[in-house]
């Protein structure tokens, strides 16, 4: 018996390549020293850690955004727990990556506007990246312990596992 053969009108679905993400360009980088794998940018296929320091973890993060080395930055995650340091930022916040891992984002850097759409807005921009599901940002920031202080940083998606990159500009 032959196969019955579809002679409906009715529109049918393929699956292609592309679609929001298709034209976004992606790069790895270390999560401590920001350094880009060795492997002229490919993740080497059994290791995740960093070649050139040993310490960090090879994240992903859309080209444009990924941090130059001695460029600091953070990783925050949906919990808005900062999850890595650059070793830049540990200077620049006055903070051991140790002393900082696992702890609120506000502890470290608040909203430079005060207000409560100012904290709002921050808080919405990280936990939108740290889900992948927003495109890059800025916002102005000042570290905690500062008044007065005003630092543009860059927030965008990274990871694996899904996180926030908060550069200070």
């Amino acid at each position: 018996m032959a196969a019955p053969t579809c002679l409906s009108s009715r529109a049918t679905f393929a699956v292609i390549a592309g679609g929001a993400d298709a034209d976004l360009r992606w790069a790895w980088f270390c999560g401590r020293c920001a350094a880009a794998p060795a492997l002229g940018g490919e993740l080497p296929s059994m290791r995740r850690v960093c070649s050139r320091c040993g310490f960090g973890i090879l994240l992903r993060g859309q080209s444009g955004e990924v941090p130059a080395p001695g460029q600091p930055y953070l990783v925050v995650d949906a919990s808005l727990a900062v999850q890595a340091l650059s070793e830049t930022a540990e200077d620049y916040l006055e903070i051991s990556e140790q002393g900082a891992l696992n702890r609120h984002i506000t502890e470290l850097l608040i909203p430079a506007d005060r207000s409560a759409d100012g904290s709002a807005d921050l808080a919405v921009a990280l936990s939108l990246a740290a889900r992948g599901v927003d495109s890059p940002s800025q916002a102005m920031v000042s570290r905690s312990n500062t008044f007065g202080e005003r630092i543009r940083v860059r927030i965008s998606p990274c990871g694996p596992p899904p996180a926030a990159l908060v550069v200070l500009a």
